[in-house]
């Protein structure tokens, strides 16, 4: 049998460490592994082991499963733990020596047997218990085996809690897939065409889901053919601004359809964000109109959004289209005006969230809007798409290397020259 020394520990240890570090689909397949592992070993005299599970809607013990050269108790077999005062007891000892008292186990051969509790600590209104119990038998038990019991309730403790959260984690990755394809779904067709607009947008999330949210809406319904155009980004990040950009997209085909004035519509957008996210209500939001008049009239609406640019190519200078409204959410009931511009032929916008112009190199330094505004002067001859992912290239090389990362979302539209 066991012997008080490092050797018999030290091999207890190396047995139960190595059955863990295997790959298990559930966490009783680990445990039922590990019993038919010391049962069979050759180096502990055990003839028997059983994994009793924890019912407290039942106050009993039910049998698990069962291994070994012992007469089989009958399946389910429970254990009250009211008639069993060794499992109210582990919660505080962790691990038990007894003579067996019930009737049935004991006409199963089991007369001595050593007992563990294994993994979280259940708390009811009659005591503390273990959510599984582990039970041996042998010939003999010493008192020594005490030792070699807290090995096993440790090890095996710890590795269901790796079990747990590898589970959590794997659920989490799987609902993190899930809302990265919705949220990609939500996004458009990076191009589009308006009558002599070229259009081109592009989103690119810090992780696998995020706060970034463009679209583009064609108004067929007006008398004048126009298209709408929204780009957002919730402040929070993670899986908080995914949720948050999810309800804006949505809010926003609810809002576009029932709302036709852009100050309406914002207005809406900000009664309904802070009502539904007390917590995390900050998004900003630019939402613009382009219409086939003879001046092409650009009416928007900027509710704390970061600035476009708009390159006037006539002049060779840029305006900023600056807010017209607060951020969304933050207080119930704002007003938000509307301001227009024409769009010239060969002009240019570009419309983004800040994770492309506050992007940082590795020394801190944001990236800002004068780079932006070179490249746009340097690639003014080509289609938007073009100038788009120049655009956002040399945003990507400028933050490569620092620790600070954000989404970055930009649309470019151009008015074609000729």
């Amino acid at each position: 049998m066991f012997t008080n020394n490092s050797d018999s520990q030290k091999r207890i240890y190396n047995l139960v460490a190595a059955i863990a570090s295997g790959t298990f689909a559930e966490e009783k397949d680990f445990l039922t592994k590990m019993i038919i592992e010391i049962v069979d070993s050759q180096d502990f005299q055990i003839y028997g082991g059983r994994l009793w599970e924890f019912n407290p809607q039942k106050e009993v013990y039910t049998l698990a499963y069962q291994y070994g050269n012992v007469k089989k108790v009958p399946d389910d077999y429970e254990l009250s733990v009211h008639d069993q005062t060794v499992l109210m007891e582990l919660a505080q000892t962790r691990t038990q020596l007894r003579r067996e008292t019930d009737l049935i186990l004991k006409e199963s051969g089991i007369l001595i047997y050593s007992v563990t509790g294994v993994g979280d600590i259940v708390r009811t209104k009659y005591g503390k218990f273990f959510e599984y119990v582990i039970g041996f038998n042998a010939p003999e038990i010493l008192q020594t085996f005490y030792e070699t019991l807290a090995i096993i309730s440790t090890i095996s403790s710890a590795r269901l809690k790796d079990l747990r959260l590898l589970k959590k984690q794997e659920k989490m990755n799987r609902e993190l897939s899930k809302a990265s394809e919705i949220q990609r779904n939500l996004f458009p067709e990076h191009s589009v065409e308006f009558s002599d607009f070229d259009i081109y947008g592009l989103c690119i999330s810090d992780s696998e889901v995020g706060g970034d949210y463009f679209d583009y809406f064609r108004n067929l319904e007006d008398e004048e053919d126009s298209l709408s155009i929204v780009v957002a980004d919730a402040a929070s990040k993670g899986i908080s601004a995914a949720l948050q950009s999810l309800y804006v997209a949505g809010a926003v085909k609810m809002s576009h359809n029932f709302s036709p004035k852009i100050s309406a519509l914002l207005h809406n957008l900000n009664n309904l964000i802070y009502e539904t996210f007390p917590m995390e209500r900050f998004v900003t939001l630019f939402y613009c109109e382009l219409t086939e008049s003879s001046n092409r009239l650009f009416m928007y609406g900027n509710a704390g959004h970061t600035e476009p640019l708009h390159y006037h190519a006539s002049t060779d200078s840029f305006d900023l289209l600056t807010s017209t409204g607060g951020v969304l959410g933050i207080i119930p009931n704002q007003k938000f005006s509307v301001e227009n511009t024409t769009i010239g032929k060969g002009d240019i916008m570009v419309m983004m969230t800040d994770g492309v112009t506050e992007a940082q190199n590795e020394k801190g330094e944001i990236y800002g809007e004068e780079p932006i505004k070179e490249l746009v002067r340097k690639y003014q001859t080509l289609p938007a798409k073009e100038i788009a992912l120049n655009i956002i290239e040399k945003v990507q090389i400028y933050s490569a290397n620092s620790s600070y990362t954000d989404d970055k979302t930009l649309i470019v539209i151009k008015r074609k020259a000729d």
